[in-house]
C-alpha cells in the first residue's frame, strides 16, 4: 500500500512532535480518511524525508510523530531551469505540475511580447503563491523531497539582459532550427530552457536571446502548443543528459 507523503513547510528533525494545521487535516481526515495509527512519509523541502505516524487529528490540526530520517532524494543529477513565458488558463499550471514532477530545480515564469497574460504586481504575487502550492503537491505525489525554486513573473527584456552574464548552457526551443537535443555536448552545469508563449518569441527577443547565449533548437516538424513545447524538451533533456533512462 502507498504511503501517504506530506510537505511540512517547518525544519524538522527526528523522533519530533508535530502540529500541522487545518488544510492537511483537512485533507488527511476528510479526502484521505486516515486515522489514528497511520503512517505518513514527512519531508521539509530540504532533502530526505521521515516516516511519521498519526497521533490525533481533526478537522483543524493533525498531530504527528515523526520517525527516524531517511536521506532518500530522488533529484536528477541534471540542473534543469525552465525558463517558461506565462501562458494561458490552466496551461501554466500544468507545465509547473509536470515539470517538477520531471525533476526541474528552477522555474522562471516570463511575461514577453506576445504573451497573452499581463499581471500587475499583485496578480504576480499571487500567482507565484498559486504556483508554488502547486509545486508542493507535485513534490508529494512524485517523491521528491527538494522543492523547486518557482520565481516570481517577470519582463522577459530585463531577464534576457541578467541571463548574459550566467554561465549555464542556454537553450531557446525555435521552430525551424538546425540543431536538436542530442546535437548539444552534454552540460556541465545549469542547463537554462527558454519557451516562448501561445504566441511564440517575437524576432527582437529572439535576436535578444541568442545575443545573451541562448542557442535554437528544434523539437521536429510540427509546432507544438508551449505546455506541449516544455514537457517534451524537459523529457528530451533528461534523457539525454539526466535520469529519465533509470
Amino acid at each position: 500500500m502507498r504511503v501517504t507523503r506530506l510537505f511540512c513547510p517547518l525544519p524538522l528533525s527526528a523522533r519530533q512532535d508535530v502540529t500541522l494545521g487545518a488544510e492537511q487535516a483537512n485533507y488527511v481526515s476528510r479526502v484521505l480518511r486516515l486515522r489514528v495509527g497511520r503512517e505518513l512519509i514527512i519531508f521539509d523541502g530540504r532533502g530526505g524525508e521521515y516516516l511519521a505516524v498519526i497521533n490525533a487529528v481533526s478537522k483543524s490540526e493533525l498531530s504527528i510523530t515523526l520517525g527516524e530520517y531517511c536521506a532518500d532524494d530522488r533529484e536528477s543529477r541534471l540542473n534543469l531551469h525552465l525558463v517558461q513565458c506565462v501562458s494561458k488558463g490552466e496551461r501554466m499550471d500544468l507545465v509547473v505540475q509536470k515539470s517538477t514532477e520531471l525533476g526541474v530545480r528552477q522555474i522562471t515564469p516570463l511575461l514577453s511580447e506576445y504573451s497573452v497574460i499581463k499581471l500587475d504586481p499583485k496578480r504576480a504575487e499571487k500567482r507565484q503563491d498559486h504556483w508554488a502550492k502547486i509545486a508542493i503537491s507535485a513534490c508529494e505525489q512524485s517523491g521528491r523531497n527538494r522543492l523547486p525554486d518557482i520565481n516570481g513573473p517577470q519582463p522577459l527584456n530585463g531577464w534576457i539582459e541578467q541571463s548574459a552574464a550566467v554561465n549555464a548552457t542556454k537553450i531557446m526551443l525555435l521552430p525551424g532550427a538546425q540543431k536538436q537535443f542530442h546535437s548539444i555536448a552534454a552540460p556541465a552545469g545549469e542547463v537554462m530552457l527558454l519557451i516562448g508563449p501561445e504566441g511564440g518569441l517575437s524576432d527582437i527577443e529572439c535576436d535578444m536571446a541568442q545575443q545573451a547565449g541562448f542557442v535554437g533548437v528544434s523539437l521536429g516538424p510540427r509546432v507544438l502548443r508551449t505546455e506541449t513545447a516544455a514537457l517534451v524538451a524537459l523529457s528530451l533533456a533528461q534523457a539525454c543528459w539526466g535520469d529519465l533512462d533509470g
